[in-house]
């Protein structure tokens, strides 16, 4: 039995926690060993929840049996954390919610991925490592996205998309099929991207411009 260490204590990593223990796979290949996080006292404000934050990422010596996943939405905290626990040998599991859709045909999914309740992934589709797909996301055929990507709630993709690395597309956000978009992009909340988007720009609006 594996013991899953979840890096990040506060709003997401209880979400993570939470849908984690409504995995098929919880109690059968892996138990909720703790969180990591750097604030000790990080859970105080969510009462109810009796597991330890065991240590920071930093300070963390990794034992027989365990293994992880990073609950941080900003794409540049869970590439820094993750890189440490990779740096030190550590192994990144997927969270595949049972309530979410993920078409079985030709799927090619990455490690340390959380695909939550309700998030549509279709046909053909590649998603890169550290991939995180938020409730009601939809991602059409023959799509790719790369790694570290932050995929928000209700954000819908057509199919044929190709989304860069260290990307992330807030909420409600649209992209039409076959638009790319570059690494380190943003997309603003609600935005409907009809045409390609450069790397390391945010765009916004509908139609969707650059605005940084």
């Amino acid at each position: 039995m594996k013991n899953l260490i979840i890096i990040g204590a506060r709003g997401f990593g209880i979400e993570v926690y939470n849908w984690a223990l409504q995995c098929r796979e919880y109690n059968t290949e892996w138990i909720i060993k703790g969180f990591l996080d750097d604030n000790k006292s990080a859970l105080e404000a969510n009462t109810g929840y009796n597991i330890p934050i065991l240590s920071s990422v930093e300070n963390y010596d990794i034992k027989e049996n365990d293994v992880f996943i990073c609950a941080l939405g900003d794409v540049k905290q869970k590439k820094k954390y993750s890189s440490l626990i990779l740096d030190k040998g550590g192994e990144f599991i997927n969270i595949v919610h049972p309530l979410a859709c993920v078409n079985s045909r030709n799927i090619k999914l990455g490690k340390g991925i959380i695909i939550v309740a309700f998030a549509l992934v279709s046909n053909d589709v590649t998603l890169g490592d550290f991939v995180t797909l938020q409730s009601h996301c939809a991602i059409g055929h023959n799509s790719t996205i790369g790694d570290w990507c932050q995929i928000n709630s209700f954000s819908h993709f057509g199919g044929n998309c190709e989304i860069g690395e260290n990307v992330t597309i807030n909420p409600g956000a649209i992209i039409l099929p076959k638009v790319k978009i570059g690494d380190n992009a943003t997309v603003g909340a609600g935005s409907v991207v009809l045409k390609n988007v450069e790397s390391n720009v945010t765009v916004f609006g509908n139609p969707a411009k650059k605005i940084f």
